[in-house]
């Protein structure tokens, strides 16, 4: 029974020491803050995300997880990305469309300016 209470305000002592070295005691004080984690690899900046971007792209991790901002902000810029990315589509689409029709527009006056043509033609 003596030597377990021994070993128990051992075991005690031990642990108070430790608390106090690492929460104030020591010669160098407390223990220094732990500079958090930043995201390492941001998507860039100075030309459109591509595909190997994305697939590259690594969060560092929190401590619930990932860091809210971090994700935040890449979600920010990738829909950004995709927004500008459809808007340019849709305008070259409606100037495809518009090149098209008036193709065609040429294309049907020409063939009845012909077929026009070829009946007073074939009178004489």
């Amino acid at each position: 029974m003596v030597m377990f209470l021994f070993l128990v305000v051992a075991l005690a002592v031990v642990v108070a020491a430790v608390t106090l070295a690492v929460v104030g005691g020591g010669e160098t004080g407390p223990l220094p803050e732990a500079a958090p984690e930043r995201l390492q690899d941001p998507l860039p900046y100075d030309r459109p995300v591509h595909r190997a971007d994305v697939e590259a792209l690594r969060f560092p991790l929190a401590a619930r997880g990932y860091r809210m901002a971090d994700v935040d902000d890449a979600l920010g810029r990738l829909g950004a990305e995709l927004a500008e990315r459809d808007a340019r589509i849709a305008d070259l689409e409606s100037a495809l469309a518009g090149a098209q029709a008036a193709a065609h527009g040429t294309h049907a006056s020409h063939a009845s300016h012909v077929s026009m043509e070829k009946p007073a033609q074939e009178d004489q």
